[in-house]
């Protein structure tokens, strides 16, 4: 089983429109609501694929009840833990012509230390169960930096391979805890490193605990630093689209594949293929099944020379 962690699981507003215009008025052509937040993004691709998966997190207020009820009728398996306060609401807006988004993130409600305990309480549990545990996002307000690292060494102790998908302070912290996998964006690995290279930023992050890291570099695919060697791969054609679909998509694909045991490379072109195939679907956790099926026998892989360290 695999086990997702979104503890600052929202309910995602998506409009679609023609055109976006600063400082106009636009008329909405659609709206779709749905329960997000990167690990639930990550779960709803992993149920898609037909795998077993639970959605773990934290969801508070009118807006939690419907994250719960949508993932429900999604058929994905929640054992999401109430919280004190109002789940928040992220709203994507969807260009039609170019199926660009712009994505507007609230910051979530305040998580107080009686819910925090009672979600560590019922995530060891479930993490006892997991083969592979995925925490994704941002943290709430009120949990500290190093939250994710008490997740990770619960996991790591609990015997289940850890992926870890957030940036700044949480994603440093969480080294220490020595996650599996870490997955930034080339932007976030860039920052968190201070970092102009982006080979050396991940073998910075690898020397200070994280055993492989994934950056991912938009429509140009991702470079991998894992225990076997550096890898570059890219997807057939460059697709521009959502790329919150496509992060997590591509998390999916690493959780999946590390759960079933392949040997990196097969993991890593899975994982480029199917984050392509998000990008080209408008809503996160969504993906085009016919493009993933064409590109996972057409991506690219390269072997670059190793970083120097200066």
């Amino acid at each position: 089983m695999i086990l997702t962690v979104t503890l600052n699981a929202a309910l995602d507003v998506t409009y679609f429109v023609d055109e976006v215009t600063p400082h106009t008025t636009h008329r909405v052509e659609r709206t779709v609501e749905r329960a997000g937040g990167k690990g639930i993004n990550v779960a709803r691709v992993l149920t898609t694929l037909g795998h077993p998966v639970f959605a773990t997190g934290l969801a508070g207020g009118r807006a939690g009840q419907l994250i719960r009820d949508d993932l429900r009728a999604s058929g994905v398996r929640d054992a999401l833990v109430p919280v004190r306060g109002e789940s928040r609401r992220t709203v994507t807006v969807v260009c039609g012509r170019r199926g660009d988004a712009t994505v507007f993130n609230e910051p979530g409600p305040t998580v107080d230390p009686r819910s925090w305990t009672a979600f560590t309480r019922r995530f060891t549990e479930l993490a006892r169960r997991a083969r592979v545990v995925v925490l994704a996002g941002s943290l709430p307000p009120g949990l500290p930096s190093d939250a994710y690292a008490e997740l990770v060494a619960t996991a790591r102790a609990a015997g289940a391979v850890t992926v870890l998908d957030t940036s700044g302070p949480a994603l440093l912290a969480a080294l220490d805890a020595h996650p599996d996998v870490i997955k930034p964006n080339a932007a976030e690995i860039l920052e968190a490193t201070r970092r102009s290279d982006l080979a050396q930023a991940a073998a910075e992050l690898q020397s200070h605990g994280a055993r492989t890291v994934i950056a991912s570099a938009g429509p140009e695919g991702l470079y991998a630093l894992t225990p076997e060697g550096h890898h570059r791969v890219r997807p057939p054609a460059l697709l521009r689209g959502n790329p919150t679909g496509a992060g997590d998509a591509c998390v999916a694909a690493l959780a999946a594949g590390l759960a079933a045991g392949l040997p990196w490379p097969d993991v890593l072109r899975d994982a480029v293929a199917l984050s392509a195939a998000a990008a080209a679907a408008p809503l996160a956790g969504d993906f085009r099944r016919d493009l993933y099926d064409r590109f996972r026998t057409t991506v690219t892989m390269e072997t670059p020379r190793a970083p120097d360290g200066n």
